[in-house]
């Protein structure tokens, strides 16, 4: 049952009422309430306090529901309740299934550096529009994402054609046990048994992780990147140039089909390329030995020219693939873009041959030949952040009205840096894990191990993890006892939230003192995340370097220093190889539940409800932008709603559901946009948002919202851990923020509430009296008339009820917490 399309032409006053009665009341337009949940989801019956519920409109993935007993709200005079006909009917938006739908989201765990790094696209200062080092921020991020794909096929090369094909294959003490290496076993001198054939049979292992991301960014680009824009009518389109506009503001915002398939030909290209090079640097190191075959060596060469030559073609794309936003981006890509893959496909197909021809006397021993790579990747990597860095601080520079801004406009850098180390944690743990396996747990270097184990730097950068680990920990502990302190600052201070406390309970308090002060970390995490970013930099190139000086594992590069510094450098080697490995069992173990188990995917989807807000501008096999889905849905639903039923609207977001509810308030057009209020609460959207993507909502990019708006109030407690005020100045002098709201809503035991209230935190916001309040007051700002183009900044006018009484704005302070 879809409601949009109903009738407008239905009555409006009670059939039982003389034309008197309507005449002394005027016309009444239906209001409508629309609910936008926020991260891990809900029901529509919680969402709307009723377990009888209706599909009015959207389908399994995504949908509004109603109350059964509103689904035909609109044909009814009364509005919804008889007797009560300013109560606005209940519209729920649930999206949960976006990010936590059906099982096969389970994979997207293995995507977590190329989300982490696709949020650092977004996390550029909010300097202006048009500055050159925008353009060059964007490019150093695509390009650290292209190497994040690379890394990625590098691990799977690592695993599959060095430490099984070239390693345990080519060793009988390795390989005699293992019947599934049988045909590879160089003790059979079968067909296969050859050095280069066996790299061949292993490398679909890597070819079929690259075209596993190929298929998961493709289904989830048609779902996705192509949802249409809103309907314009006819004179309501923005009359401000595209230039001066909000970013959130232009058309083609939230439409990133070609962008994506851009980006996914160059990095499926890149992903298959690298298992080219792996094979072909194998085949040269064999062909550059004495008597080999000339041919061959020249053939080398000029597979090696067509590899490099596809390779450059697919940077040059990725650094040319920036996101067209004033209008959605239509156009078909060339052919050269759209056959790339395929072309690198052949690429690899010619190199498979070429490395599987027969070269007598080729054995396989020690690395695979180019196992120096991951070195050459994690210096690229630090001197892409090295820039990121530079340029961020020249942005910062320009940028006005940041001093929330996290990190100091250094968050987009700190952040493409965890990405890096979480993609060197995942492939290393692989390896690392896929060598003890192998080798039966011998140690890596030991040269009466059957196994050379994987590159030395691996090795390093395991022993780093135990150092970087105990840094967190001390920062655990700097917070424990920042919250303590916090929590007796305030104690003094919680009694007088409440009137008529006479005696209060001086347990009670302290247990709301700790809420608000465990709440106040979130203010701290920037400082959090630089510490461990510095700190993450400076080991890992300490771990570089030494590789780079010793070309031995940590454990054996210390032998002959003092004994101490030798146990602390192997217990260090095996406890981070041990920490990598169960990293990654730990991952696939969550995948794995949250693949049976529709809780546990759920709790994962919080995950990505936070992290996939932003379209995928950097990496394309990042997991899928589900506001490219949810902002369109919303924004339709508003636009049509409005103008079917000439009714007064009300959205209503809670946490990130707030978040779209900005964005699609951003999309409306300024006569949708009049009869439309906003209402948040428990929102990120200055706290979160504003200080870490400042470009698309810092102070201007909020403020600019509010002038458009005829109504916005956001509601906010201290016990909030994610939630806050809104800190806007406007020119009209409008108070948005309502709080901090009263939590619990009474100290102690009263004949309302008899039993103590529970702490609700970033929850239940609509418990709270004051909600149906600022509710009332801000359909009361929707004026009867709807006028044909907002003028500009319109007033606050002050004619809702009365917000009761809230806590003392000056009694803790935001700062305190």
């Amino acid at each position: 049952m879809d409601t949009t399309h109903r009738s407008a032409s239905a009555a409006t006053t009670d059939p039982d009422d003389d034309g008197d009665t309507a005449a002394a009341h005027g016309p009444r337009r239906i209001a409508l309430e629309l609910r936008v949940h926020g991260v891990g989801g809900t029901t529509p019956a919680e969402m709307l306090d009723d377990p009888r519920v209706v599909r009015v409109t959207g389908d399994d993935t995504a949908a509004i529901y109603r109350r059964a007993a509103d689904a035909d709200a609109e044909e009814r005079p009364l509005g919804p309740r008889e007797g009560d006909p300013e109560e606005p009917v209940r519209e729920a938006y649930v999206w949960c299934n976006l990010t936590s739908g059906n099982g096969s989201r389970a994979l997207w765990l293995i995507l977590l550096p190329f989300m982490v790094a696709n949020l650092a696209h977004w996390m550029r200062p909010a300097a202006p529009r048009g500055h050159p080092a925008q353009r060059i921020y964007d490019v150093l991020v695509r390009i650290l994402a292209l190497t994040l794909t690379v890394l990625l096929a590098a691990g799977a090369c690592e695993v599959a054609l060095d430490l099984i094909a070239w390693q345990c294959a080519g060793s009988h003490a390795c390989s005699s046990d293992r019947s599934w290496l049988g045909f590879l076993n160089t003790a059979h001198d079968g067909w296969w048994s050859l050095p280069g054939r066996r790299l061949v049979v292993a490398g679909a292992l890597p070819l079929f992780l690259v075209g596993l991301l190929w298929w998961l960014s493709h289904r989830t680009w048609s779902a996705y990147e192509s949802a249409s824009p809103p309907p314009r009518r006819p004179g309501t389109s923005r009359d401000t140039p595209p230039s001066e506009r909000p970013t959130l503001c232009l058309d083609g915002f939230w439409y990133g089909r070609r962008v994506v398939a851009r980006l996914r030909s160059a990095h499926a290209a890149a992903g298959l390329l690298t298992i080219a090079t792996a094979l072909l640097l194998t085949a040269h190191d064999a062909d550059g030995r004495a008597g080999a075959d000339a041919a061959l060596r020249w053939t080398g060469y000029v597979l090696a020219a067509l590899v490099a030559v596809l390779a450059v073609l697919s940077a040059v794309i990725v650094c040319r693939t920036a996101r067209s936003e004033a209008e959605p981006d239509v156009e078909t890509d060339r052919p050269i873009v759209r056959w790339l893959p395929w072309a690198s496909l052949g690429a690899l197909g010619l190199t498979a041959l070429h490395t599987a021809w027969a070269r007598p006397g080729w054995t396989s021993s020690g690395h695979l030949p180019g196992a120096g790579a991951f070195a050459v990747i994690a210096v690229l990597q630090g001197v892409l952040v090295v820039g990121l860095l530079l340029t961020a601080a020249a942005l910062q520079r320009a940028a006005h009205g940041t001093e929330r801004t996290a990190a100091g406009g250094l968050a987009g850098a700190s952040v493409a840096l965890l990405a890096c180390a979480l993609g060197g944690v995942l492939t290393g743990g692989v390896a690392q894990r896929a060598a003890d396996w192998l080798d039966r747990g011998a140690t890596p270097g030991d040269p009466h191990a059957p196994m050379a184990g994987p590159p030395v730097l691996l090795s390093w950068q395991a022993s780093v993890i135990p150092v970087l680990l105990i840094v967190v920990l001390v920062l655990v502990v700097v917070a424990a006892f920042q919250v303590r302190a916090v929590r007796r600052r305030v104690l003094p201070d919680v009694p007088g939230l409440y009137e008529d406390e006479e005696k209060p309970d001086a347990q009670r308090a302290r247990r709301i003192a700790g809420t608000i002060a465990r709440a106040g970390l979130t203010d701290r995490a920037p400082l959090l995340i630089g510490v461990i970013t510095a700190a993450t930099f400076v080991l890992g190139t300490g771990a570089v370097v030494g590789a780079r000086l010793t070309g031995l594992p940590p454990g054996r590069a210390l032998d002959s220093a003092p004994v101490f510094v030798d146990a602390l450098a192997e217990t260090a080697q095996a406890l981070g190889s041990w920490l990598m490995g169960a990293g990654v069992v730990l991952l696939l173990a969550m995948g794995r539940r949250a693949y049976k188990d529709q809780s546990a995917r759920r709790t994962i989807g919080i995950l990505w409800d936070v992290g996939t807000f932003w379209p995928r501008a950097a990496h394309p096999f990042a997991p899928p932008c589900y506001a490219e889905r949810a902002v369109p849905d919303l924004t339709w639903r508003m636009a049509t709603w409005t103008e079917t039923h000439d009714g007064r609207l009300v959205l209503s977001g809670h946490s990130q559901g707030s978040v779209l509810a900005a964005a699609a308030v951003w999309q409306l057009d300024p006569v949708t946009r009049s009869r439309v209020a906003l209402l948040t609460y428990g929102s990120p959207l200055e706290r979160l948002y504003g200080r870490w993507f400042p470009a698309f909502f810092g102070p201007s990019a909020l403020t600019g919202l509010h002038r458009e708006m005829d109504a916005w109030r956001n509601l906010w407690r201290f016990t909030d851990p994610i939630g806050g005020p809104v800190r806007l100045t406007c020119e009209d002098g409008a108070e948005i923020d309502r709080g901090p709201l009263r939590d619990p809503l009474v100290f102690g035991r009263t004949l309302q509430h008899p039993l103590p209230a529970q702490i609700l935190g970033h929850g239940d916001y609509q418990a709270d009296p004051v909600f149906d309040a600022t509710r009332a007051e801000l359909l009361a700002h929707l004026a009867p008339g709807v006028p044909p183009q907002p003028a500009g900044p319109i007033a606050e006018r002050e004619t809702g009820p009365e917000v009761p009484p809230a806590a003392p704005q000056g009694s803790v302070g935001r700062s305190s917490a």
